[in-house]
């Protein structure tokens, strides 16, 4: 994609370079990559894996001469220097020639190879080099005899191994084997002929040989017209090679593309002329994509459909991507296809499609980045040491592999999606599956190819080579696909007219319809891809949250600011997108994206990629009938292709402009000789300055055209100069980009050093963001009130908030390791902890004092009934070891962060984890973040923070596994407690499961038992057999704790159970809440309640326990009716991932049934002193009249009649109960029941104008006061609206 493109340039190209071998200089061994070399083969040698490597494996001077590197140079440039793009010469030598040198002879391959790069400027801007290498004959006698003298060097040195009978073969030596001479069959060493095939195919003779040597000619220009370079290039290296001289010397055409061929105006095409032909390079208007003049094709020939969208996916989520290839250009071809496919989002992170040997120690980076790295063809990719994997996607370019990191979520409508771009490929007879596709072709063509022919002409584009039209061929998905195709009705002879035209290249419209085919594909699948983020962000606009202060302080709070309401979007989502949108929001591309729409408020100021996709987006909106708002997970094809294709071929069959003829220079007699075979040298007085009287310019590039072009630039890129505006469009950009680009020149160790201390900067500062970030989310309500972001988060937004902490926390383990020992550090480390600590605890003898508190217990709140669990990291681990479901490093690593998170332990486990110094200094390097002080002691202050709230991501994520619970029955002492002698039980319920019926030993009243993960606690079922003399039991409590997370809960009772007391109830129903530790100094810094408890309620009755007969007035009921009721609406109001309890709304404390029994216990007549009497003693009452006036048929109306019907079954039905739950039991069972059903409302008026209600309450009853009846039902008729599903506990036993 071309973004940062300098806006000053209105030349085609800036520069023009040289490089290659300085005969002035000789030969120098090129030491960086050489070093680099050395340093992966021992690394290997001496690594974790522990085998031996050959001894000439690696090392550059093991190396037979002609293949290792040596150092190139930039021999020249023309002009010397503009100023809006300074030459930077480190960069652009690195680049054109990343390998050095390279040697032939003339048995060799001596292809010429194009490929491209991109230099990323320190403030973001891009410039593009395209680079042609080709092979030039050397003439220097010195190099010569150079490379004589180190063969025979190098020759004694193999004769000397090649005679020591151990050594194994080298691998040079095997590929030469392979490919000159039939392979032996025993692979025993015989040292004769080994010697003497070293002469002949390993060796340069200076009398029989010729030597030649790379030469690159490239581009530096603003924007990537990669056709038009490759095409001009190919022009001037055919001029060197052709025996006739050509028509003008190359000089002219040079000058010609430096100076007097503008770029095309956005909307415009442009046609000038190369040495042999015409070239032609059009420009997309302002409301079209953005330029992109790669082929695109070429990234589904390599990895396939498939792996394309995951490698996408991957990108979106701003994972690092290491790409991995032996050609240039692929590396290249594939990470701008990538980045361009993501419009109208934009890569944030470091970008260096090609990443220079000397720069390998960028992978152990700990931001995203998307990087190339150059394969040798020979190493597999085990030998590869990356720095971190858990959080890598590795791209494997030439075998058409890719590995992905764990747990990645699919792309929105994945399959509908991957059958769109399929049906555009084939039409192009594109195989979806790529080129490559199954081992046995990849045999095929391993033995098809020849000595070095690693690639075509074309620097690995496959497409159009005899070598590709033999593989499909051969090919059985083609077979298929064309059995698919012409069910489809899309027509495959294309496919034979691309051979043909590749076969028939003489003609010049056929070299033009290629290209336009090319633009075709690209454009298609491009719109496919655009079409998928219109669709998917059509209302994103409504969700933009417009600061309400002034821009400059709008940036200085930028850090704090929500730009996005992304719990509403993500409410509006299908379900299914929700694993990618979550995860997508989260990302620094996503957040640059709402930035710069928020900067742009009118559409002058837009940017070319929002403007374009803004309008897209209306039409949709105009299209869709339907709300905006209202999200389908339909899947919607692309409808814009057809204009995109004629907004091409109109420019392409109508060109605009035609730049100015190359012409003879001023030169000097004898300059701009033609040697063949060899590049001019070119005269650096004439080039070095473009035309002085600008007749030139003003003829290529009219007045308005430059003016326009100017203007339109800004929109195009990201306009890097000028404006107040830019300053904040750039300083959003980077808010989350720690670290810029890397320098490619200076690579001192004291810039290396500077690097890794952004690197620890960008950590730190990450980690506070995201800490504040969950904190905010996760506190809510109260986190609004104090003037933090929005109100809510979902389940889906929790768990990707916490899975992007663990990465953070991989991150930050990885930087500066010694070795890398398994896919994730985090866990790598927390297991050589746990291997010293337990040799330490076999050795006897004290442990060192800073292990003291492992031995510290958890106070908590359980009473004295359960003794604290003791805290310990070894113990945490233990746990998730013994989890059978999870099975890899990254996994173990994620549910440990995620069961400290629970426990509160998080930032005090990795504090202790850190105090062993001795382990860190041996784990790690000095430079890294865990090694520096000061961040690393602000980085556990930050993790300390989530204490503060109380989060389930371990208990509701793992709901399989298996989990220990300790129940503790606490009776009461007085009254008898001790004489109990029936057999207890309970059972337990959560969210996810319950128990079934478990005894409990008598004279312990505790137990501890495993079963599957019950979820968050809800009810405890207690009672017991009746049996034995004194059955009758006064509970005080039940406690139960998770003993993997140590939460406990607290069940209140206060109740007699036992025939003949209390209401007679032989089994209850407790509802209980979580307990919060009592705080611990040093580890909560700030309190807040837990999630449960919302202090607001029912503050004023803080006296009244539910059992206490203090008695309410009618005033306060209403208002405990109110707040109950409020609770419940309340709790459906929120999305469902959120919800709390509904059985602790229903039955706890102050909960509607309590808020029920205060209404009926209002006035209520005590018969006798000594008697109690219950609410269901009424109700039964009223029951009776009921039926008895049903049968006397005293009815009212059909109304009253189905009411009384309603109310007598359920009566009936739980009268009949097998289950002792006693009168207030009962009455609990009925109003959730009538809950559920809708029924509450009705029943209170049946009962309030019933004639039992008149003898059995007083006149001042609240039941008896008709207005406050009908206030009561009218609240209580709020309930209809919402489908109340009650726990299986509250209604076991009834049949309704």
């Amino acid at each position: 994609m071309t973004t940062g493109f300098n806006s000053n340039s209105c030349r085609f190209a800036d520069y023009f370079v040289i490089c290659g071998l300085d005969t002035e200089s000789g030969l120098e061994p090129d030491e960086l990559s050489a070093l680099c070399q050395f340093i992966e083969a021992t690394k290997f040698r001496d690594g974790a894996r522990g085998k031996l490597t050959s001894a000439n494996e690696g090392e550059n001077f093991e190396q037979s001469p002609l293949r290792r590197t040596f150092k190139s140079k930039v021999l020249a440039h023309y002009p010397e220097n503009v100023e809006w793009n300074p030459f930077d010469q480190d960069a652009v030598g690195m680049l054109c020639m990343p390998k050095g040198l390279a040697f032939r002879t003339q048995v060799d391959f001596r292809e010429p190879q194009f490929h491209s790069f991109i230099i990323t400027r320190e403030d973001g801007s891009r410039t593009y080099g395209f680079a042609l290498t080709f092979f030039e004959e050397v003439t220097s006698k010195q190099i010569c005899s150079a490379m004589q003298t180190l063969y025979h060097m190098h020759n004694a040195e193999q004769y000397d191994i090649l005679h020591t009978p151990t050594s194994p073969q080298g691998p040079e030596d095997q590929r030469h084997t392979l490919s000159h001479q039939q392979p032996s069959t025993h692979p025993t060493l015989h040292a004769a002929p080994a010697i003497s095939r070293l002469q002949r195919f390993n060796s340069y003779d200076i009398s029989r040989d010729t030597l030649y040597v790379s030469k690159c000619i490239c581009l530096i220009a603003p924007m990537a017209f990669a056709q038009a370079c490759r095409k001009v290039l190919q022009q001037l290296h055919q001029a060197v090679t052709s025996p006739q001289p050509p028509p003008l010397p190359l000089d002219s055409y040079i000058y010609n593309i430096l100076y007097e061929v503008p770029l095309p105006p956005a909307g415009r095409s442009l046609k000038f002329s190369g040495v042999y032909g015409p070239v032609v390079c059009q420009r997309p208007s302002t409301s079209e994509l953005p330029l992109f003049d790669f082929e695109i094709r070429e990234i589904f020939d390599l990895l396939g459909v498939e792996n394309v969208l995951q490698l996408f996916t991957c990108a979106l989520l701003e994972i690092q991507i290491l790409l991995y290839s032996q050609h240039y250009q692929r590396l290249m071809t594939v990470a701008e296809s990538i980045t361009a496919l993501m419009f109208p989002f934009q890569w944030q992170h470091v970008y260096v499609p090609i990443l220079p040997a000397s720069l390998l120690h960028f992978l152990d980076a700990p931001v995203p980045y998307l990087m190339g790295l150059h394969s040798n063809g020979q190493d597999d990719r085990t030998k590869l040491e990356l720095p971190q994997e858990a959080n890598l996607c590795f791209v494997d370019i030439d075998n058409h592999f890719i590995e992905l990191p764990e747990d990645l979520p699919q792309f929105p409508n994945k399959l509908e999606f991957v059958q769109e771009i399929s049906e555009v490929l084939m039409s192009f007879g594109v195989s979806p599956e790529g080129t490559l596709h199954s081992s046995e072709i990849q045999a095929k063509y391993r033995g098809f190819r020849s000595a070095d022919m690693v690639s075509d002409k074309r620097n690995g584009n496959l497409a159009g080579s005899p070598l590709n039209s033999y593989l499909l061929r051969e090919n059985e998905t083609i077979a298929r696909l064309q059995a698919l195709v012409k069910r489809t009705g899309v027509s495959l002879e294309k496919l034979d007219v691309r051979e043909d035209a590749s076969s028939n290249k003489d003609g010049r419209v056929q070299c033009d319809e290629e290209e336009l085919k090319m633009h075709h594909l690209n454009i298609q699948v491009r719109e496919v891809f655009a079409n998928r983020f219109t669709q998917m962000f059509a209302d994103y606009e409504v969700f933009v949250i417009q600061p309400s202060q002034d821009k400059e302080s709008w940036f200085s709070n930028r850090d704090q600011m929500q730009n996005f309401d992304k719990a509403s979007f993500l409410s509006d989502q299908p379900e299914p997108y929700l694993p990618f949108l979550s995860r997508f929001l989260e990302t620094q591309m996503f957040a640059s994206f709402i930035d710069s729409k928020i900067l742009c408020h009118d559409d002058e100021e837009k940017e070319h990629t929002m403007r374009v996709f803004d309008t897209r987006v209306d039409k949709i909106r105009m299209l869709n009938v339907r709300t905006p708002t209202l999200r389908t997970s339909m899947y919607q094809k692309c409808t814009n292709i057809e204009e995109s294709e004629k907004a091409i071929e109109m420019r392409v069959s109508k060109i605009d402009h035609t730049a100015l003829h190359p012409h003879l220079l001023d030169m000097k007699i004898g300059q701009g000789r033609y040697e063949q075979g060899f590049f001019p040298r070119l005269q650096s007085d004439v080039l070095s300055t473009g035309p002085t009287s600008n007749k030139w310019t003003k003829r290529s590039a009219p007045a308005q055209w430059r003016r326009r072009d100017r203007q339109k630039q800004h929109a195009e890129h990201l306009y890097l100069d000028n404006d107040q505006r830019e300053k904040y469009i750039q300083e959003a950009r980077n808010l989350g980009t720690t670290i810029r680009q890397p320098k490619l020149s200076n690579l001192s160790p004291s810039v290396i050093a500077q690097t890794n201390w952004k690197f620890v900067e960008g950590l730190l500062k990450e980690c506070r963001n995201k800490t504040k970030r969950m904190l905010v989310e996760k506190m809510g309500r109260e986190a609004v009130e104090l003037g933090h972001g929005e109100v809510s988060i979902t389940g889906v937004e929790e768990n990707t908030l916490i899975a992007s902490l663990c990465d953070l926390l991989e991150r930050i383990w990885s930087h500066g390791l010694q070795v890398k020992q398994g896919k994730s550090a985090l866990w790598s480390h927390l297991l050589h902890y746990q291997e010293g600590k337990e040799k330490k605890d076999a050795t006897p003898g004290l442990g060192p004092p800073g292990f003291i508190h492992d031995s510290e217990r958890r106070k908590s709140d359980g009473g004295a009934a359960m003794p604290p669990l003791k805290v310990s990291l070894i113990q945490d681990m233990r746990h998730i070891q013994n989890i059978s479901e999870i099975k890899t490093d990254v996994g173990k690593a994620r549910a440990w962060v995620r069961l400290s998170m629970e426990k509160k332990l998080l930032s005090r486990h990795l504090k202790q984890l850190l105090s062993d110094h001795e382990l860190t200094k041996k784990l790690y390097k000095r430079y890294a973040f865990l090694r520096c002080d000061d961040e690393k002691e602000q980085f556990l202050y930050h993790l300390l923070s989530f204490n503060a709230v109380d989060y389930f991501c371990f208990t509701n994520v793992f709901t399989t596994i298996m989990i220990p619970y300790h129940v503790v029955v606490v009776s009461s002492k007085k009254l008898g407690g001790s004489m109990f002698t029936s057999n207890p039980w309970v059972c337990v319920s959560g969210e996810l499961a319950e128990t079934g019926v478990l005894q409990v030993p008598r004279n312990t009243l505790e137990i501890t038992f495993e079963c599957q993960n019950l979820g968050k606690l809800t009810t405890v079922q207690m009672g017991h057999d009746n049996t034995g003399l004194y059955a009758k039991w006064l509970v005080e409590c039940v406690v139960v704790r998770n003993e993997i997370t140590g939460h406990t809960y607290r069940f209140p009772c206060g109740r007699w159970l036992g025939k003949g007391v209390d209401d007679g109830s032989l089994e209850r129903i407790l509802v209980g809440e979580l307990v919060t530790p009592s705080t611990e100094n040093d580890d909560r810094m700030c309190r807040t309640p837990p999630m449960q408890q919302s202090p607001g309620m029912m503050r004023r009755f803080v006296t009244i326990s539910p059992n206490s007969k203090l008695k309410l007035n009618t005033g306060q009921i209403q208002e405990g009716v109110g707040e109950a009721i409020n609770g419940i609406v309340k709790h459906f109001h929120r999305p469902e991932k959120e919800r709390g309890s509904l059985t602790l709304l229903l039955c706890g404390e102050y909960g509607l049934v309590w808020a029920l029994e205060q209404v009926f216990q209002h006035g209520f007549k005590s018969p006798r002193l000594f008697k109690n009497v219950f609410i269901w003693d009424f109700l039964e009452k009223s029951q009776v009249y009921f039926e008895s006036a049903e049968q006397r048929e005293v009815t009212p109306d059909e109304n009253w009649q189905t009411r009384v019907r309603h109310f007598c079954r359920f009566m009936r039905a739980i009268s009949n109960t097998p289950r002792n739950i006693g009168k207030d039991g009962k009455f609990q069972m009925l109003v959730c029941l009538g809950a559920r059903d809708h029924l509450l409302h009705h029943w209170i008026a049946l009962l309030a104008d019933c004639p039992i209600t008149a003898q059995m309450y007083e006149d001042t009853a609240l039941i008896k006061d008709h207005s406050l009846v009908n206030s009561l039902i009218r609240v209580l008729q709020t309930l209809q609206e919402f489908n109340i599903t009650l726990e299986a506990s509250l209604v076991k036993g009834v049949g309704i």
